[in-house]
């Protein structure tokens, strides 16, 4: 029995938004797209999480992605550069979760571990392993397209194995799994 499912994986921001996508037919991984949003030339940053919102969806709806793994943001010492990225990361979670759709969260470190053997690999040499495992003729010019399918090939790789991103399959697993977070 062929068992077949595709991956979306999102590296999120307020600029550039990269995604990628990848097939799995059994146990080998087929690459199918990668790309990126460019934001830069809007100046709301409420227009721009729509737009993250909308494509997502758009990207969901052409794809029919069976998961979706995204890259966690990394802290940074400038709090609202870190508190746009955590909307971007939302606004692209919740567009999946509208979907029903599983998202498994990966830190950056973790990602290029699975990638390069290495957590401090730099993003060319992301994008060159990328192009190595999965037959890129060429590399984009921007890398932030590679870093949204390197999520996706980090969470096939990590399939089956404990995840220690978090991971929701629905709204209902988000609500149970940060109660906390609930006003009441």
């Amino acid at each position: 029995m062929i068992k077949e499912r595709i991956i979306l994986g999102i590296d999120p921001g307020t600029t550039i938004m990269g995604f990628g996508l990848i097939k799995v037919i059994n146990k080998k991984m087929e690459f199918l797209q990668l790309n990126e949003l460019q934001l830069s030339k809007y100046d709301n940053h409420y227009q721009k999480l729509k737009i993250i919102f909308e494509r997502t969806i758009e990207l969901i709806e052409t794809h029919h992605p069976d998961e979706i793994a995204i890259e966690a943001p990394f802290f940074g010492k400038n709090v609202q550069s870190m508190l746009k990225l955590g909307r971007a990361q939302g606004v692209a979670m919740a567009a999946g979760l509208s979907r029903d759709i599983p998202i498994t969260e990966y830190e950056p470190k973790k990602i290029k571990m699975a990638i390069t053997g290495n957590g401090n690999a730099s993003k060319e040499q992301v994008a060159k392993m990328l192009q190595q495992l999965l037959g890129l003729k060429e590399l984009p010019k921007n890398l932030d397209s590679t870093d949204g399918l390197a999520a996706a090939v980090c969470h096939f790789f990590n399939s089956g194995k404990i995840v220690a991103g978090k991971s929701y399959s629905g709204w209902d697993a988000f609500v149970k799994q940060n109660e906390d977070k609930i006003r009441k």
